[in-house]
């Protein structure tokens, strides 16, 4: 298998990284042009006059960037080590595609215990890849 493809699943959530970061001037913009905030509202992060509608794209955002960091990791040291194969790519692309559904009912309808399934579920794919690379590596060494 290309080892190449592995860098697929980490581009699709770079950009899912984007979608957030592209929203917050946008919410912030129109939130300070209805005099909801000001840019004291956002000295120290956020005040708490920020309204959640605002806030909500910073904190999906930070989501973006948190735990999906240990994917990004994980998947150059899989490159790294020439470990990509089928199984390691199709693990990639649900750890993805969970991330994509968390975000979407974060950003959109925000019901916790419906975002709560698919970020819960990547997160223990996420942990799976993780203990599938450890043990290749017990395993059969380096390549």
């Amino acid at each position: 298998m290309a080892q190449e493809y592995i860098f697929w699943p980490m581009i699709v959530m770079a950009l899912l990284t984007f979608i957030p970061l592209g929203m917050m001037p946008i919410k912030r913009i129109q939130s300070a042009l209805r005099g909801e905030t000001t840019p004291d509202d956002y000295k120290l992060g956020e005040s708490a006059r920020v309204p959640a509608d605002v806030s909500l794209p910073n904190r999906n955002y930070m989501s973006t960037l948190e735990v999906p960091v240990l994917f990004h990791v994980l998947s150059l040291a899989l490159y790294a080590t020439n470990r990509v194969n089928a199984v390691f790519l199709s693990l990639a692309w649900a750890y993805v595609v969970l991330r994509i559904g968390h975000s979407i009912i974060h950003l959109t309808y925000n019901r916790v215990m419906h975002r709560l399934v698919p970020f819960a579920a990547s997160n223990f794919v996420l942990i799976v890849m993780w203990v599938m690379f450890a043990l290749s590596l017990l395993r059969f060494g380096s390549n």
